[in-house]
């Protein structure tokens, strides 16, 4: 298996129609690493972009990136095909992701702003309001302005909009993935959302 290579696309907006990856599937189901290696090239940059999206560190998304393309070779007899093989993979990618910020964030302490968020008591400020200070910008642009919000949201603000806008999962499976309460995850994704407009707000002032 070649490599995992790094993208410049923040992989934040929608690709174009995906290309039929059933055929590479079945015969890389049956052996077939050439088919296999097809699949790395097509999806790694996306891969590669969630892992980092969520991670925020070139090696740790290089690294993350790799290992889910070996889980997804050893796994590969129990894809049935209910989702797409992007989605199954992507699924990898994110649940390696969330196992090592768990384990990062054994060795730090909760910041204050999460310790509020947790109280449950932002619940009943739902629904929030759309803030849209990005209104006219070229795509390319508005990405990379994304891109360096998310970076600057704590882990689990910046999971869970990945997770949610990105990947568009209910808050029930985000949950489920996260290991937390629908009720945490709606919080989190409220002061997410309030500081991610805030972020751009700030970003579309500083470069105007």
């Amino acid at each position: 298996m070649s490599a995992v290579q790094k993208t410049s696309e923040s992989g934040l907006t929608p690709a174009a129609a995906p290309p039929n990856d059933s055929p590479l599937v079945k015969a890389a189901q049956g052996g077939d690493m050439r088919a296999f290696e097809e699949l790395v090239a097509r999806h790694r940059d996306k891969i590669y972009a969630r892992a980092f999206s969520m991670m925020r560190n070139e090696q740790d998304a290089i690294d993350l990136s790799q290992e889910a393309w070996v889980k997804a070779w050893q796994r590969l007899a129990q894809f049935q095909g209910d989702s797409s093989f992007a989605t199954w993979l992507t699924r990898i990618v994110i649940n390696l992701c969330l196992d090592q910020l768990r384990k990062h964030k054994r060795h730090r302490a909760e910041s204050i702003e999460e310790m509020d968020e947790e109280s449950g008591g932002v619940e009943r400020q739902m629904p929030v309001v759309t803030i849209n200070p990005t209104a006219g910008l070229e795509r390319g642009e508005l990405r990379q302005r994304i891109d360096r919000a998310l970076g600057q949201l704590s882990a689990s603000h910046r999971t869970v909009i990945v997770l949610h806008e990105f990947e568009e999962m209910e808050y029930k499976e985000i949950a489920k993935t996260m290991g937390c309460s629908i009720g945490t995850v709606m919080s989190r994704l409220f002061y997410a959302r309030r500081r991610m407009a805030s972020l751009l707000a700030d970003l579309k002032k500083a470069e105007s």
